[in-house]
C-alpha cells in the first residue's frame, strides 16, 4: 500500500474539524460522543484514506464509550508509537497508509488476543459488506 502524505491545508479542506482535530493533531473525541455505527457485517476504514483498517467481526462492546477491536484487519494496516502525553504511558494507534491518529491500544481486550483497539469513530468510516 503507497504511503499518502498531504498538506495540512489539505487535510483541513479533506476532514471535519473534529476529524482534523483528532487524526492530524492526536486529538480525542468525547466517550460516547460518535453516532453508533450499524451492527452489521462490514469494515471500518480511515476517514482520511480511505484504507480498510477493521472489521466489523472484530468489533466488541468495551463499555469504554469510543468503538473497540480486539484486532485490526491485518497487522500491516496499523502502526503503533509509544505515547507519554498527559503524565500516562500508551501505545498510539495509527493509520500505516497515511498516518492518521486513530486512538490506542490497550492489553485488556478479550480472547483471541486479550488485545483492545480503543478507537476514535470519527476516525473510521464504516463499510456494510456488500450483497
Amino acid at each position: 500500500m503507497d504511503k499518502i502524505e498531504k498538506t495540512d491545508a489539505e487535510w483541513r479542506a479533506q476532514l471535519s474539524d473534529l476529524a482534523y482535530r483528532v487524526t492530524r493533531r492526536h486529538g480525542t473525541e468525547r466517550a460516547g460522543s460518535h453516532e453508533a455505527f450499524p451492527d452489521v457485517a462490514g469494515r471500518y476504514h480511515c476517514i482520511c484514506c480511505d484504507a480498510p483498517l477493521f472489521d466489523q467481526a472484530a468489533k466488541f462492546e468495551s463499555g469504554t464509550g469510543w468503538p473497540s477491536f480486539f484486532a485490526p484487519l491485518n497487522p500491516e494496516a496499523v502502526g503503533e508509537t509509544e505515547d507519554r502525553s498527559f503524565f500516562m504511558r500508551r501505545t498510539e494507534v495509527h493509520c500505516a497508509r497515511c498516518d492518521a491518529h486513530l486512538g490506542h491500544v490497550f492489553p485488556d481486550g478479550p480472547p483471541p488476543t486479550g488485545l483492545r483497539y480503543c478507537m476514535n469513530g470519527v476516525a473510521l468510516r464504516f463499510r456494510p459488506k456488500a450483497g
